[in-house]
């Protein structure tokens, strides 16, 4: 079950260190399949900067939480998707749906459940022992 949810993390970590790696190089083509386009300098800088954080904060917790085998650092991004798939649901429910609503959610709830379960199974270490 541990390897089995550790390969997971590795392969979602990658993936959110992807969209990080491509919004950081392309905001505006990869922002345009997340239905976003900046409005100006300023728009770019925030697709540029805020998107690259969220994305590769997320993966690269995955990645190590699951390299070293630390359940706490995978409660980062269980949090930043659960926030991010409440924010989804709470437009869905005032604003409406628009196509293709439900993958991004699936995406994220996917990643939570992953994350929240990786870290029942994980060991947990304070934080003197993961910068060892």
């Amino acid at each position: 079950m541990r390897l089995i949810l550790t390969a997971l993390l590795f392969l979602f970590g990658l993936f959110n260190l992807l969209l990080g790696i491509g919004f950081f190089l392309d905001p505006v083509g990869l922002g345009t399949t997340f239905n976003l386009s900046p409005v100006g300098v300023g728009g770019l800088a925030v697709l540029r900067a805020d998107l690259t954080a969220f994305f590769l904060v997320a993966g690269g917790c995955q990645l190590w939480g699951g390299w070293r085998r630390n359940g706490d650092l995978l409660l980062v991004p269980a949090l930043l998707m659960g926030i991010a798939f409440t924010g989804r649901a709470v437009s869905l429910a005032l604003d409406g749906s628009y196509p293709g609503f439900a993958t991004p959610m699936a995406v994220e709830a996917v990643q939570v459940v992953l994350a929240l379960a990786a870290w029942r199974v994980l060991p947990h270490h304070r934080i003197a022992e993961i910068a060892n």
